[in-house]
C-alpha cells in the first residue's frame, strides 16, 4: 500500500467501506470481458494519458510493469497519443511514466 498516493491511503482509512466498494468495482470491471491483463493495463494507461491524470498515469505505469509490460511497450502507448492529444500532453505523460520507470531501474 506504500505505492498508493497518501490522499488515497487517507481516504481508505477514513472511508474503508467506500474504498472497498471502489476497489471491488475495479476488479469486477477488469474481469467482465475477454481482454488479458496486459491489454487492460495498456488501455488504462492510455485513458489516463488522454485525460491528463498524472496520478493515474503513475498508477497505471506501475500496474503495467507489474503485468509484465516492458518500458518500451509503455512508452509506445504514450507515444501513440501524440497525434490525438498533441505534443505538450504527450510530453507530460512521458515525464510521468519516467517518474516511475526511473525508480524501478
Amino acid at each position: 500500500m506504500s505505492d498508493l498516493p497518501k490522499q488515497f491511503q487517507k481516504f481508505s482509512e477514513d472511508y474503508p467501506e467506500v474504498a472497498k466498494a471502489y476497489e471491488q468495482l475495479g476488479t469486477t470491471v477488469h474481469n467482465s470481458g475477454p481482454l488479458d491483463n496486459k491489454t487492460r493495463a495498456l488501455i488504462k494507461l492510455a485513458l489516463s494519458t488522454g485525460a491528463r491524470l498524472e496520478g493515474a498515469v503513475h498508477s497505471h505505469t506501475r500496474k503495467a510493469l507489474e503485468a509484465g509490460l516492458s518500458k518500451d511497450e509503455i512508452k509506445q502507448t504514450i507515444l501513440l497519443a501524440l497525434p490525438t492529444i498533441g505534443l505538450p500532453s504527450t510530453m507530460a505523460a512521458m515525464s510521468w511514466v519516467q517518474d516511475i520507470t526511473d525508480k524501478k531501474e
